[in-house]
Formats: C-alpha cells, structure tokens, sequence
C-alpha cells in the first residue's frame, strides 16, 4: 500500500470530505479522488460509500482505518527516531490545542521556540477539549495543551501548565454592573450563555448553582464552544456569561465580584503514555515549563 494513499484516505475518513481533504493535505480534489480509487484497487474493497452529498466508511474502511492510523504514526515515529539520532532538534512536531490557548497563551512559548530550535517543522490543529484529549488518544498529534478534564483517561499523561480563573461577566451597560453586593441569586434574575455544558467550564458554572439550589435562564438553542464568540455574544446583549481572566479588556465586557465566589480551571499538556516522546516534543516542554505558572 502506498503510503501517500493511506494518508488520503484518514484524511477524507477524518473530514466527511473530498475536498476538505484536498485542503488538509493541499492537493487538488481529483488527486484525492485518484488516490482513494488507487487504495480501492489495491485492497479490492470499497471503502467509501457516496450517497447524495452523504459520504461514509464501509465495512471495510472501518476496518482499514484504525490500522491505517497506526501504519503512519509509525512511520512518522520512525522518521522521528532517525532524525533524532543525529543529535539536532529538528523534524515535526504536533500540536492540538483551542483557539483561546493559541490566542492568548501560546504565542510567546511559540516564538521562543521556534527561535529555538528553527529546524522543527510546527503544524497545530485547533479544537475543542473532549476532541483535543481524543485526538492524542488516537495519536494524531504528539501534544495536546487543554483544559483538565475530571473524567481523565488513563492512557494520558498529565503536565500542569497554567491556573486559569474565570470571572462572571456582562456588557458594559449591563444592569448588574451598577448593582451593589452581588450574589449568585441576583444572576439568576438575568439570562445566562455558558460555554457548552460537555465542557469543563460549563459543568462547573452550572454546578455551582445546583448546589446553591438555584436555577439558570439558560438559552437552550445556543451552544457555543468557541470562547471568543462568547464574548462577543455577552457584550452585545443582555446576558452574562463566565470568561477567563485572559479575556477581560474593560472594552467589551465588565468583570462581577461576585460574593463568595472563586472559579478557575486547570490547563495541561497531555501525552499519550505509549507514546515516546520526539525530542522536538521534549524541548517544547522545556520551552513551556519556562512560562507555566
């Protein structure tokens, strides 16, 4: 099997699609479309079925597509363990994370780095917590820098890395802004957009007021999981939401004292236990621990 082939075929089994495949890997949709039939002709199987717009894995690509995976991480392993016995920190490198750690904590490990150590090749893919700790679980990427998760799976290894506290925040010219000696009850008089209850952040908001015995006006048909659209979201509205402290500016959104009140959240970086770290990995958790709390 040809492993350029395989590479086509994670890739659409990844996206749902021709063409955003041929965007990941940056060839043209009918070279992806040609690959796939090569992989076909070689396996004698189909592995893709195409109804209408609908696109899914047969049996047989289902049963390719973990081995698959597994045939070209250790390649790229491999690739690693020989560039790595030349004694440089060089080859490639990869990194899951969310948009809000690559905004707002991540650029300076990121330029100190790759100042570095310019020989490695850096590739981050962007995505929320569950699917970042799933991503490295599947071994699509090396690192993975995410929120903790309390339901933590044994096969991850766990680095602290940040604190993050979180704070109840509205619009500027939100009522509760004026309002004095503020509690959890006085939220509850006002509409609430958490972050997607799957999520950490979400989970701990809404217990809280379970424990205080208190109920939520939660819109439930929004579900938002991006923090930068949160923000923008409570400063146009009525609502009030919980942000990190690396969010607050004063220009968009105004942060609460709430009484009693303290929430934060961890950030780590996770690896798989299995998995032996590159030294492109290793010097990148050197480059992190250096800006850790």
């Amino acid at each position: 099997m040809d492993l350029q082939n395989l590479r086509a075929f994670t890739a659409v089994a990844d996206t749902n699609s021709f063409s955003r495949a041929a965007d990941r890997l940056h060839l043209t949709q009918p070279a992806i479309s040609k690959r796939i039939l090569n992989l076909e002709n070689d396996l004698s199987a189909r592995l893709f079925d195409r109804i209408g717009w609908q696109l899914s894995l047969t049996e047989a690509g289902e049963c390719l597509l973990p081995r698959a995976r597994q045939i070209l991480q250790l390649i790229d392993e491999t690739r690693q363990a020989l560039d790595d016995l030349s004694g440089d920190i060089r080859g490639n490198l990869k990194l899951v994370t969310s948009h809000h750690i690559g905004l707002h904590r991540l650029p300076r490990v990121l330029r100190e780095y790759k100042r570095s150590f310019p020989g490695v090749k850096l590739s981050i893919s962007f995505m929320n917590s569950q699917d970042t700790h799933q991503s490295i679980l599947e071994g699509k990427g090396e690192l993975g820098i995410t929120t903790h998760e309390e339901r933590h799976n044994e096969s991850l290894l766990t680095q602290d890395v940040w604190h993050d506290s979180l704070h109840f925040v509205v619009a500027r010219d939100h009522p509760l802004v004026k309002q004095p000696n503020l509690n959890l009850r006085a939220l509850t008089e006002y509409p609430a957009l958490l972050p997607d209850l799957r999520f950490y952040t979400g989970r701990t908001v809404s217990r809280l007021f379970d424990q205080a015995s208190l109920s939520l006006q939660l819109d439930q048909d929004l579900s938002i999981d991006n923090l930068e659209t949160l923000k923008a979201m409570v400063s146009i509205g009525d609502i009030w939401s919980v942000l990190p402290a690396t969010m607050l500016d004063d220009r968009s959104v105004i942060a609460l004292n709430i009484a009693g009140v303290a929430l934060s959240r961890r950030l780590v970086c996770i690896r798989h236990k299995d998995r032996t770290l590159s030294k492109a990995a290793q010097a990148f958790l050197g480059v992190l621990a250096r800006h850790s709390d």
